[in-house]
């Protein structure tokens, strides 16, 4: 893998918005804050002319996007892109990167999680590049910051650190129930405990592997396209086995059935050592069928470990996942740890 430069304090963070935007004064007073306190640790903080726009989804158009991105991929000073947020339309822009020129930029860390799995996994696919499944940039406003955000800034700095499960997560609302948050500066609402289940079966599950993963609403538009670099990847690294990490943000459990077989008969679980899921966001259960029983239904005859119920994704707080990188995971008794290695 071709690993960036480590952060280091009084490096530039740079901040775009390759999908929606911040718009909202409350979003735009937690980008501000934000900022702020990435500042206050010791870095220095610049955005691209779109992060604060937004028309029906998109921060500005596709091209736009793509080269609001590449500014930032092209600045020497900047050692570390956060994403602005996700949103739907990432996609549009991709169509504007040039892979071959890419391939021979310096490679930089990359930040985000749900839509920016669009770039991040195309990333780790195509240039072989790691990239970090964590929090966008408002997150970075609150006070004092959850261990999840410092761990993702200690790994993007060299550390091969290990990460535990949360005691507690946030409660799953529905989506017409959700309310606006209050004051940008807020913490994560943790009530509900967290428990990782090992749903083939094992007392305790411990894996070493290299993984890819991300948003499987992102990853499935992928399949087929002259973007799906999958089975390539995992030949380059079977010797090193794969660790697939996936998390939804919306979907039905027959739709993630249909999604994990489609994934299966296309030798994409090929060389798959575990597959770990985060929390789902919005799953509806259609004729009754658990997130957990689809999974199981659909991959049964894999006959590897899969873990439900991990921190990663869209219900916070999520760890910080080096996608692209060795990883060791282990998972018994509802909790959980993930060691990361640059290798």
């Amino acid at each position: 893998m071709n690993y960036p430069e480590f952060l280091k304090k009084g490096d530039t963070i740079g901040i775009c918005a390759p999908s929606g935007g911040i718009v909202k004064p409350e979003k735009i007073e937690e980008l501000n804050l934000a900022k702020k306190q990435l500042e206050e640790l010791g870095y220095k903080v610049i955005q691209t002319e779109s992060v604060c726009k937004e028309y029906k989804g998109r921060s500005t158009s596709g091209e736009q996007r793509a080269k609001e991105f590449m500014q930032l991929l092209k600045n020497d000073d900047v050692k570390l892109i956060i994403f602005a947020t996700g949103g739907d339309f990432l996609i549009e822009m991709l169509d504007y990167l040039n892979f071959d020129e890419l391939k021979n930029m310096k490679p930089k860390w990359l930040q985000g999680f749900s839509d920016i799995t669009s770039i991040n996994f195309l990333f780790n696919t195509i240039l072989e590049i790691p990239t970090m499944y964590c929090q966008t940039i408002k997150n970075y406003a609150m006070r004092p910051l959850y261990r999840n955000l410092t761990d993702a800034l200690k790994i993007e700095s060299g550390e091969e650190i290990v990460q535990h499960s949360f005691e507690k997560h946030e409660k799953v609302i529905p989506f017409s129930e959700q309310a606006e948050e209050n004051s940008p500066d807020k913490t994560y609402n943790l009530t509900e405990k967290v428990e990782w289940k090992n749903i083939t079966g094992e007392n305790k599950i411990e894996i070493k592997g290299r993984t890819i993963g991300g948003c499987l609403d992102c990853i499935k538009t992928f399949f087929g396209t002259k973007y799906d670099y999958i089975n390539d990847y995992i030949e380059k690294y079977k010797k090193d086995g794969i660790i697939w990490f996936l998390e939804c943000f919306e979907m039905s459990t027959p739709e993630l059935f249909r999604i994990l077989w489609q994934m299966k008969n296309a030798d994409y679980f090929k060389y798959c050592r575990e597959i770990i899921f985060g929390r789902p966001l919005f799953v509806r259960e259609d004729y009754e069928i658990s997130f957990d029983e689809a999974v199981k239904e659909a991959l049964k005859d894999l006959k590897i470990p899969i873990i439900t119920g991990a921190d990663i994704g869209h219900v916070a707080p999520q760890m910080a996942i080096l996608s692209g990188a060795v990883l060791e995971i282990t998972s018994e008794k509802g909790k959980g740890t993930v060691k990361t290695y640059f290798k």
